[in-house]
């Protein structure tokens, strides 16, 4: 089973990262992107292991390491 992890800082914290890829799109002529959020895109793959039990490993991996759950939130598809 493959697991893919999206970690991506929450709403109320701010993106440098994602304030310079804006203004360096924007120079290169893309004036019509509002704001970029850069996060991060993990691919796990898992091996034989029921729907649930997955779940519950992704949420404790993401929670343990995967995410600074102070300042980032994180979301998985299965």
């Amino acid at each position: 089973m493959k697991a893919k992890v999206y970690v991506t800082l929450k709403k109320s914290v701010f993106d440098p990262q994602g304030k310079a890829v804006h203004q360096a799109l924007s120079s290169l002529g893309f004036p019509e992107v509002r704001d970029v959020r850069v996060g991060k895109y993990i691919e796990l793959e898992l091996g034989q292991i029921d729907k649930t039990k997955a779940e519950q490993k992704i949420k404790s991996m993401c929670e343990k390491l995967l995410a600074n759950t102070v300042i980032e939130e994180f979301k998985y598809d299965l």
